[in-house]
């Protein structure tokens, strides 16, 4: 794997893990190996078991990493978690469905004095290519973060702690 890859995957589980591990990087690379480990022993089931290709890329580990610290969050009652893929579905990255999509997490972490929703494939689900109303999208795309910052500065409880991060 090259160096940027590898600092960039670092730098997302230290703020994905921040609030469990302290900013620790030593932990973050740890579950950096523990995610790309899974990763490859899945990879190498699957082409035993048949001709299908599951890549070890950056969707995969990132479902992987939130996945395992959604585990984590269940375990300790204090912290919630929340997790959006807006490119789940067609529209899901609109105005209008990501507020819908983001209200459902803020009310499943409502209870949480700590909490952290990751959003996920926002920027490929509004600007999919750099062609045609590429300045028009963009704009979109900004629109659709402030909304979503804003939203959730408002729609939480005072002294909660929420990190919000996009990935």
């Amino acid at each position: 794997m090259t160096r940027p890859a590898q600092l960039r995957r670092l730098h997302f589980l230290n703020a994905l893990f921040a609030p469990l591990t302290g900013h620790d990087l030593y932990l973050a690379q740890q579950i950096d190996a523990a995610i790309v480990t899974s990763l490859d022993a899945q990879l190498a089931r699957a082409e035993s078991d048949s001709s299908a290709e599951i890549a070890p890329n950056d969707p995969a580990f990132v479902k992987a990493a939130a996945q395992l610290f959604a585990r984590l969050c269940r375990e300790r009652e204090s912290h919630g978690f929340f997790h959006w893929d807006a490119a789940a579905e067609a529209n899901a990255a609109t105005p209008l469905f990501a507020r819908a999509n983001l209200m459902q997490g803020l009310k499943q972490l409502a209870a949480c004095r700590e909490a952290t929703v990751l959003i996920t494939n926002l920027r490929p689900a509004l600007c999919p290519d750099a062609k045609r109303g590429a300045a028009k999208r963009q704009r979109e795309y900004d629109e659709t973060l402030d909304l979503l910052r804003k939203l959730t500065a408002a729609r939480t409880r005072r002294g909660a702690n929420v990190n919000l991060l996009f990935l």
